[in-house]
């Protein structure tokens, strides 16, 4: 699976460190279940993607929904677990974040994500 580093381009902020791309249809359906926790610098970038949902799981997540151009569109800060998120029709893709990495981070509706691929 594919690492990479989310950028905020705006403020410049490393917002993850550790982040791995879901860009196959099992790699999506997976997504983060089975998991326990969620640590600070992952993320998890689904593409293609408008909508979540965090059934199964057992922790709270922000979500970045990213247009093509790689602008942040909407936010949804400390999705609880059970829950479905609304279609974000100009979103091309998602970045699922530990709870509370949108607040310290600063991250804003309108600023542009970089995505930097890691060397393994």
């Amino acid at each position: 699976m594919e690492i990479i580093q989310v950028i905020d381009n705006d403020n410049g902020t490393l917002i993850a460190d550790n982040g791995r791309v879901a860009d196959t249809f099992w790699r999506r359906f997976r997504g983060l279940l089975g998991r326990s926790e969620y640590e600070r610098g992952e993320a998890l970038l689904i593409k293609p993607c408008s909508s979540v949902h965090t059934v199964g799981m057992k922790f709270a997540i922000d979500v970045l929904f990213v247009s093509a151009q790689n602008e942040i569109v909407h936010i949804i800060e400390a999705m609880p677990a059970y829950r479905f998120s609304p279609w974000i029709k100009n979103a091309s893709y998602v970045v699922e974040l530990p709870a509370g990495r949108v607040a310290s981070c600063a991250v804003k509706i309108g600023h542009t994500l970089s995505l930097n691929k890691q060397k393994m």
